[in-house]
């Protein structure tokens, strides 16, 4: 009886490197805050790359989304920024959370300090 074992790993979804946050400054502005993000991934091109980030409440709660239109295969890292993003008085912290087209967010997330 054969093996079973090759079929399956050839049945097994392929999973890159998620979409890594490598630093996050956090700006307070007239009309709210501002985030800058560098992400690093290894995007493929248009069938696999870092397409967006997120900025959270310590509650889990979305409080800003960045949406990237198009992958960044030979610009490793980039940095985008969001501004506007209305944070409640008082807050200390935030978390931001990156996402690739492919696998959706990341489990990882950095947790930033506000100035």
């Amino acid at each position: 009886m054969r093996s079973l074992f090759p079929l399956l790993l050839l049945a097994s979804p392929v999973l890159a490197d998620p979409p890594a946050i490598e630093t996050v400054t956090a700006t307070r502005a007239a009309d709210g805050w501002r985030f800058d993000v560098t992400l690093r991934h290894p995007d493929t091109g248009w069938d696999h790359y870092a397409d967006g980030w997120r900025v959270l409440d310590m509650l889990g709660n979305e409080i800003g989304m960045r949406t990237l239109l198009h992958p960044h295969e030979t610009e490793q890292p980039f940095t985008r920024s969001l501004s506007g993003v209305q944070i409640a008085e008082g807050t200390r912290q935030v978390r931001v959370q990156a996402r690739c087209n492919v696998d959706g967010w990341a489990a990882a997330m950095m947790v930033v300090d506000l100035p």
